[in-house]
């Protein structure tokens, strides 16, 4: 089921709840695409479902096939500190230039953008066929910096910059020039050689960004007017709750427990007296992304009491609380921590991101959620991850790569080997504005040995870290050589 830039109200999170329990068996599971699947559905079901989504004016159209997929954003658009603009409403307008053009039903092969407004980077933008990210001028107009060619999957690759700047009235037309080249040249006699990437590796960032300006020029020439009175419409939608003026900004942080999750899972509001707080559905032990049709019901029930009636589904498979008055957080944090949903360890070994791997998907060659439940539990300790600090930890079952191990400060790799399971580890990759790739340590491991493959690598960070630095910082100034020893001695 799509859900836009991961936007959701207190309704269609109800329904969520409700199409849980109505035909599947009782869960959702929210995915890196800011979306949500079921994996019970019987076929027969799915127009009565599609019924009931439309209730709601949600669908799950853009969530398959070699179109633009669901456009994805920062999961606190709106509401960050740090943004110079809301990125939904230009993330709104790609979806329906998308949804409705013609021309790019039938790509060379899927296609995923990701939209952003602030120097820090929540979407993984540049890991997606084009990333944009709002930017402002010196002159202090507001425009869009476009990355294109990036993507995870058998040959991952991190999208360069192609266009500093692009005027906002521009946005939609210069993302068309970005297609038109793609959807011309792409490849559609191989689908492994038929993404975006691919193409601009081949040609070289030059060529195509030539090609693209090229077309950029004479879409202009055409006299095409830029949907401005669209955009001003679909902004109407996106304006600021009506924020309590003076709210107080004072927390009473008494309780270890709530000061923990306040420290781990919120973050700065724009509005003074606000909060952002984040859900964790990574509990010890627990399948990650996943939440019950009660929890997901709840957690409806308190965005409309508590969060101007609005959620938001991460890539990193939480749920955020984008709007929260400080005097209101404890309240909510205990009514989430009653029902499970409490636990503190955002960016910590324990939030890790696990696809559903073997034990539901088709196209899995390893299963992702024992693995990720058994590292859960033996990171499962609030001291043991406080003292390893950040560690961003992702896992796949296969090389599509829908857990995005490549970007895992710790990846893990389900591969088939001669009919066994088997698993990669990698070390080394990032997200955000220090995008990197990880790197294979070396042969894989069985479902135990991964586990412990993982230990032995926090091990060795613990033993050679200073002051100061997490995990992918110690990665990147002593290199593989410690850990590869340590792991294969």
């Amino acid at each position: 089921v799509a859900i836009p830039y991961g936007t959701l109200n207190s309704r269609q999170m109800t329904l969520l709840g409700d199409i849980a329990d109505k035909y599947d068996r009782g869960y959702g599971h929210f995915t890196t695409r800011q979306n949500i699947q079921y994996n019970w559905i019987k076929l027969e079901q799915t127009p009565d479902i599609l019924a009931d989504l439309a209730t709601v004016e949600m669908h799950a159209i853009q969530t398959s096939g070699n179109c633009i997929r669901n456009i994805s954003s920062d999961q606190y658009a709106g509401a960050a500190a740090d943004e110079i603009v809301d990125p939904r409403p230009y993330a709104e307008l790609l979806r329906q230039w998308s949804s409705f053009h013609p021309e790019f039903l039938t790509l060379p092969r899927k296609f995923k953008i990701a939209v952003i407004a602030s120097e820090t980077d929540r979407a993984a933008m540049k890991l997606h066929d084009i990333g944009i990210q709002m930017v402002k001028s010196d002159a202090g107009e507001i425009g869009a910096r476009f990355f294109v060619g990036g993507g995870m999957g058998r040959t991952p690759m991190i999208g360069p910059m192609i266009r500093d700047f692009v005027p906002l009235d521009q946005l939609i037309t210069y993302s068309e020039a970005c297609l038109r080249v793609y959807n011309r040249y792409g490849r559609r006699d191989n689908k492994y050689k038929a993404r975006i990437k691919i193409l601009v590796h081949e040609l070289g960032k030059e060529e195509y960004t030539r090609q693209v300006e090229e077309e950029f020029t004479h879409l202009l020439k055409q006299g095409i007017e830029p949907p401005l009175a669209e955009l001003e419409r679909i902004k109407a939608h996106f304006v600021d709750p009506p924020f309590e003026a003076g709210a107080s900004d004072e927390l009473d942080l008494s309780d270890p427990d709530f000061r923990l999750w306040v420290e781990r899972n919120c973050a700065d509001h724009k509005a003074p007296g606000y909060i952002i707080a984040t859900v964790s559905l990574k509990p010890v032990g627990g399948i990650p992304g996943d939440a019950t049709s009660d929890q997901i019901r709840l957690m409806a029930r308190l965005a409309k009491d508590y969060s101007f009636d609005e959620l938001r589904v991460t890539h990193a498979q939480n749920i955020v609380f984008p709007h929260v008055r400080k005097a209101d957080l404890y309240t909510l944090w205990k009514t989430l921590d009653d029902a499970g949903l409490g636990t503190a360890n955002l960016d910590t070994v324990g939030d890790i991101i696990a696809c559903p791997g073997l034990d539901y998907c088709s196209l899995a060659n390893a299963r992702s959620i024992p693995v990720a439940q058994k590292i859960s539990e033996r990171f499962g300790s609030a001291e043991r991850q406080a003292e390893i600090g950040e560690l961003k930890l992702k896992i796949s079952g296969c090389i599509n790569a829908c857990g995005h191990h490549h970007a895992g400060h710790i990846g893990i790799l389900g591969v088939d080997r001669k009919g066994v399971e088997n698993y990669q580890l990698l070390l080394g990759g990032s997200e955000g504005a220090d995008t990197s790739l990880g790197q294979i340590t070396g042969p894989g491991f069985d479902e135990d040995g991964i586990v412990a493959a993982v230990e032995t690598a926090t091990n060795v960070y613990l033993r050679e870290r200073t002051e100061g630095e997490r995990f992918l910082d110690t990665y990147r100034r002593l290199g593989m050589a410690p850990f590869k020893e340590a792991l294969y001695d």
